[in-house]
């Protein structure tokens, strides 16, 4: 379990990230348009997760188009941006944003994901949404950088993720 605050008020999680140098944990997710996406699906690409509690939230949404700027100039890379919003949502920001340079994923209606990254929030007002946290993978699937953002209004360091890669 891992500690984070949330307006300066300690929240806990249900577990650990996926550490440093280890495969990263197989997922499947939700896209916009209800199919499956998994792991294996981007296979021989380099992932940025970017994920957080919800897309409606300014510091989200900012991670969100922050990356989306980012990911344009990157070369085999992807950025899946994960949260437990419904994909019809993630769908209305990014087309009200205009945003095309990021893959959004849904951990609904499960969180699954959630719970085996060790991102679930287990108290407070956000019990059962995934804290923020950023999660570099290379081409093989091996974890190569991970954040947990200690304080869940904060920006992840979009530099050192980015670096990482």
């Amino acid at each position: 379990m891992a500690t984070v605050t949330l307006g300066g008020n300690p929240v806990h999680t249900n577990g650990e990230l996926p550490k440093t140098g280890s495969k990263a944990p197989e997922f499947q997710l939700v896209k916009q348009d209800l199919s499956r996406a998994t792991l294996a699906d981007f296979s021989g690409s380099k992932l940025v997760l970017n994920i957080f509690p919800s897309i409606d939230t300014n510091t989200c949404a900012t991670s969100v188009r922050t990356f989306n700027a980012k990911a344009s100039a990157l070369e085999n890379t992807k950025v899946l941006c994960i949260s437990r919003d419904l994909p019809f949502a993630q769908k209305r920001f990014c087309g009200a944003e205009g945003l095309e340079n990021v893959i959004n994923l849904s951990d609904f209606p499960t969180g699954q994901f959630g719970k085996d990254y060790g991102l679930e929030i287990t108290d407070g007002v956000f019990s059962g949404l995934h804290t923020r946290a950023v999660i570099v993978i290379d081409e093989n699937g091996v974890v190569t950088y991970t954040e947990l953002v200690p304080e869940i209004a904060n920006e992840p360091n979009y530099e050192a993720a980015l670096a990482a890669l």
